[in-house]
């Protein structure tokens, strides 16, 4: 993909993130946390599980954790650009088998798109089905990627328009299905495991065609999954903990785990065809 048209993209992407941003600043300003009422409290209000300080009387129970979920929004919208580019030009040119599959792109994307809403909305009420809903976003990020992976450790298997259909159809349920299989399995032993999945399939396939993939990629991913992880570790045992800090950990958390998954599917979207 050009550079000129990958700066259009951000720059999109850029702009309505700022929307959105726009919108949820009048939402917070507009509506009270009495909007919540009612609703099953999480465990994780309850324990207190995050540093940010549960401003109840706010509709943003907690607004830096809440509006740093933007992050997710800016890259998913930016993925659904890149699927509708592939999308344009699917059979002009010659793709790499990402670049030929673009409803996995698409799909991608949406995946970001859900999660920053449903991120948000746990942040901001602290609610039971708010965790629900963030899990699964987190859930359908990771399953997507790894279902990227798994993709192209098998380049010698080549799929029909139908079996793609079938393919991102099949994921689509499987994502559903996490929101039962995660109240059956800890999330401690389930996403550990998914992405433990994505990097061994991002390293086959590094070996596969270390002279197409980028290494830098790669690595970007692993690092910044670490850090992030240090960092949401940090908020959640309180070590530097500042409730009133415009500036969290959690929310640090989001953005890096934002761009590690971006890196991760930049590895296998920009490779060379």
């Amino acid at each position: 993909m050009p550079s000129q048209t990958i700066y259009k993209l951000l720059i999109r992407s850029f702009f309505l993130t700022l929307g959105m941003l726009v919108i949820w600043w009048g939402l917070d300003s507009f509506f009270s946390g009495s909007v919540w009422a009612g609703m099953v409290v999480s465990k994780s209000a309850l324990v207190v599980e995050y540093c940010e300080f549960n401003n109840v009387a706010r509709f943003f129970h907690q607004p830096m954790n809440t509006y740093s979920n933007l992050a997710y929004f800016f890259f998913g919208v930016l993925i659904l650009q890149i699927a509708y580019d592939d999308y344009k030009k699917e059979g002009i040119r010659r793709q790499n088998r990402l670049e030929s599959f673009p409803m996995l792109s698409a799909l991608m994307g949406i995946c970001f798109i859900y999660l920053s809403f449903g991120s948000a909305f746990f942040h901001a009420s602290l609610t039971w089905i708010g965790q629900r809903v963030d899990m699964n976003g987190t859930y359908g990020i990771t399953l997507v990627l790894v279902s990227i992976a798994f993709y192209h450790v098998l380049p010698e298997i080549r799929f029909t328009q139908f079996v793609k259909n079938v393919w991102v159809i099949a994921l689509v349920i499987v994502i559903l299905l996490f929101l039962k299989i995660a109240l059956l399995i800890s999330s401690g032993v389930l996403l550990p495991s998914l992405i433990l999945a994505l990097l061994v399939g991002i390293a086959v396939n590094y070996l596969q065609f270390r002279k197409k993939r980028s290494i830098l990629l790669a690595v970007a991913s692993l690092v910044l999954m670490v850090v992030a992880v240090r960092f949401r570790t940090l908020d959640v045992q309180k070590i530097g903990c500042d409730p009133h800090s415009v500036i969290q950990g959690h929310s640090i958390w989001h953005l890096l785990t934002a761009l590690s998954s971006v890196c991760s599917y930049s590895f296998f979207r920009f490779a060379k065809p």
